[in-house]
């Protein structure tokens, strides 16, 4: 997606060649004409596959997931990374280290929202060692549900998440991928 790539090029910020800052547009400060085209990247991309439900992580993966959500005209289920006090109700979790924190959360889904005959499209804001991806697919397969496909809005190709994730057989589009960042602000992009 060159509209992506462009802003990644402008506003990204290379914080070491394995952190990328983008919170001017989508991690902190969101770009929502952007988040529009995400959304309908996605739906086009994952239309045919009957998705009854988009899940995602907090919170960075809210916007581009919600944008996909509403054109695939089906709900939103987003993961906690924290179980809230609200939650009553059975629930399932499961532990997941944040690539970019550097520290372990418990990821959480109350039980009622992921039902067996669910048709899921996992969306997430990044994608670098695959571990947050791995977690709500834990969740989601022990549900039974069934994961149709990973929206990724930048991926950080030189991680081994992809490799991870397709070793198991999942369809995953990448917007943009990252092939290397470099200390002194280079982004360069995969062909």
């Amino acid at each position: 997606m060159e509209k992506l790539k462009e802003l990644i090029k402008k506003q990204g910020i290379v914080v070491s060649e394995q952190i990328l800052n983008v919170d001017s547009f989508l991690n902190h400060q969101v770009d929502v004409e952007l988040m529009k085209e995400i959304g309908e990247e996605f739906a086009n991309y994952f239309g045919g596959k009957n998705i009854t439900k988009v899940v995602t992580i907090e919170s960075s993966g809210i916007a581009p997931a919600a944008m996909t959500a509403l054109n695939l005209k089906v709900p939103l289920l987003t993961l906690k990374k924290k179980k809230p006090n609200t939650m009553n109700e059975e629930f399932i979790q499961t532990t997941v280290k944040s690539f970019t924190k550097g520290n372990e959360y418990q990821l959480t889904a109350s039980k009622k929202y992921i039902k067996e005959e669910d048709h899921i499209l996992f969306i997430d804001d990044f994608l670098a060692n695959g571990d947050s991806a791995l977690g709500a697919i834990r969740l989601i397969e022990e549900q039974k549900a069934k994961l149709e496909g990973i929206g990724i809005v930048i991926e950080k190709s030189f991680g081994p998440g992809r490799s991870k994730l397709e070793q198991k057989g999942y369809d995953i589009y990448s917007l943009a991928r990252i092939k290397k960042l470099e200390t002194f602000g280079t982004i360069l992009f995969c062909e």
